[in-house]
């Protein structure tokens, strides 16, 4: 029903009017119910726990799609097994001009340029408060703000680590998008060490005076790098981990290439600058995963997002050694039925 129905109307819209409609279908009553009782599926075999969390299953919704925590509850019942709301900074930003957003059906991708464009920590953790669905994990993202310089980011970072300490379940540190200017010189060995070595000193302070969960869990710390990196800077992402004792990595974000697209040279040039995401990704993606996994000897747990639109696609990630997933352009190309077939592939092999 999705494919023939709901997509083909959705796309009759721009991407950000579509994200509208949406976030408003999901508040009406019963919808939730509707996609529960036709795409969901449960087990306990699914149940995995990673970074000392336990998660239903291992299939989550990236950041971007509830970046302001309006309907994370709602989109719970699409069964995901945890969500990411952000990327947020510490103040409220517009984000880049419109269009920002645009769609390549040829190739299953988007290319977004959105900048960060959020309601600041403080809405975010006031809409956190509210949470009603506790079954599913609740992640974290954070950035710095557009017009803070790389020099000051660090106190971005600390800002919206101190307000979400308490709301959410895992935190991952954005210095991989490609559409804030300078951020991604953050991924660079000493700046991000700097921030990373800063929070978990923050972690630190925090479970002692403000406590842990029952469980004496803290809050897991995550790294979310971009897929352009070389295996060099890859490497310097191995010893960056280990080295500050974080709890693993996302990988990845968008791509900055326009390798191997179907949509025509004067259609690309026409949308300009911003990151790739969807299927031209999975490969690359992918790479960065078994990369990661194999030099590390599977030292830390990996995340793995970009390029997941079947569930072939998703167990190719975790055979190389991803621990879980997120969906994000492939849950809007393929629908919440998605989750479900992943699910299903992932039982029975």
């Amino acid at each position: 029903m999705y494919k023939f129905v709901i997509r083909p109307f959705l796309f009759l819209f721009s991407p950000e009017t579509s994200h509208r409609i949406v976030a408003g279908l999901l508040k009406m009553p019963g919808v939730c119910f509707l996609i529960d009782f036709l795409y969901q599926y449960k087990s306990p075999l699914l149940q995995k726990t990673v970074f000392g969390l336990q998660f239903s299953n291992p299939v989550g919704l990236a950041a971007g799609f509830d970046k302001d925590g309006k309907f994370f509850d709602e989109i719970a019942g699409c069964d995901f097994g945890f969500i990411e709301v952000g990327t947020v900074t510490p103040r409220s930003q517009p984000g880049n001009d419109q269009p920002r957003l645009f769609r390549l059906s040829k190739d299953r991708a988007l290319i977004n340029r959105m900048g960060f464009n959020n309601d600041g920590v403080e809405a975010l953790v006031e809409r956190l408060k509210k949470r009603r669905n506790f079954n599913v994990i609740i992640g974290g993202n954070i950035g710095k703000n557009k017009l803070t310089s790389n020099e000051n980011a660090l106190a971005d970072y600390e800002y919206c680590f101190e307000k979400l300490f308490d709301y959410v379940d895992y935190f991952v540190v954005n210095v991989s998008s490609p559409n804030t200017p300078g951020l991604r010189a953050l991924q660079e060995k000493e700046p991000l060490k700097k921030i990373l070595n800063r929070l978990m000193e923050l972690r630190r302070q925090f479970s002692e005076n403000r406590g842990q969960r029952t469980d004496g869990i803290p809050r897991p710390i995550l790294l979310k790098i971009a897929p352009d990196l070389t295996n060099e800077q890859l490497d310097d992402i191995i010893e960056i981990v280990h080295e500050t004792k974080i709890d693993g990595v996302v990988a990845t974000n968008t791509t900055v290439s326009r390798d191997n697209l179907l949509t025509s040279g004067p259609a690309l040039q026409s949308i300009g600058a911003g990151g790739l995401s969807g299927k031209p990704l999975a490969k690359r993606s992918t790479e960065v995963v078994k990369y990661l996994s194999e030099k590390s000897e599977g030292s830390f747990p990996i995340i793995a997002s970009g390029g997941i639109h079947s569930a072939e696609d998703a167990i190719a990630k975790l055979n190389a050694g991803a621990s879980l997933i997120q969906l994000y352009t492939g849950f809007i190309y393929e629908g919440p039925g998605l989750i479900g077939k992943i699910c299903r592939k992932i039982i029975s092999g």
